[in-house]
């Protein structure tokens, strides 16, 4: 754990991801973390959000390339769906180690 604590004693959160301490992006990368393609209706259903909270959300992850989208039509009608790229399971992993080590070290 690089950041968490220093030589001098203080506490640090700085290996954190800031793009995924926001409790709805944390929901959204556990969730595409164990599904490979998952869409926007059951992400919304499953997390229990607006179409427009969820939107703004996944934009800024697929923004920052952590996630991907689809967009087909299946029976004529649309269907968007999203899975974590191999980048956002990698940051999103490194984010949990981080945030793991540091809740081990202030519970000590």
């Amino acid at each position: 754990m690089k950041d968490v604590l220093k030589a001098t004693g203080k506490i640090s959160i700085g290996g954190l991801n800031k793009l995924f301490n926001h409790r709805t992006r944390m929901g959204i990368m556990a969730i595409l973390m164990v599904n490979d393609w998952i869409d926007f209706v059951t992400l919304r259903d499953t997390l229990e959000l607006t179409d427009g909270s969820l939107a703004s959300h996944l934009k800024a992850l697929v923004k920052e390339k952590q996630v991907e989208v689809e967009k087909r039509f299946v029976n004529d009608k649309p269907k968007t769906s999203y899975r974590v790229t191999k980048g956002g399971k990698k940051a999103f992993e490194a984010h949990l180690t981080e945030l793991e080590a540091f809740i081990k070290l202030v519970d000590n």
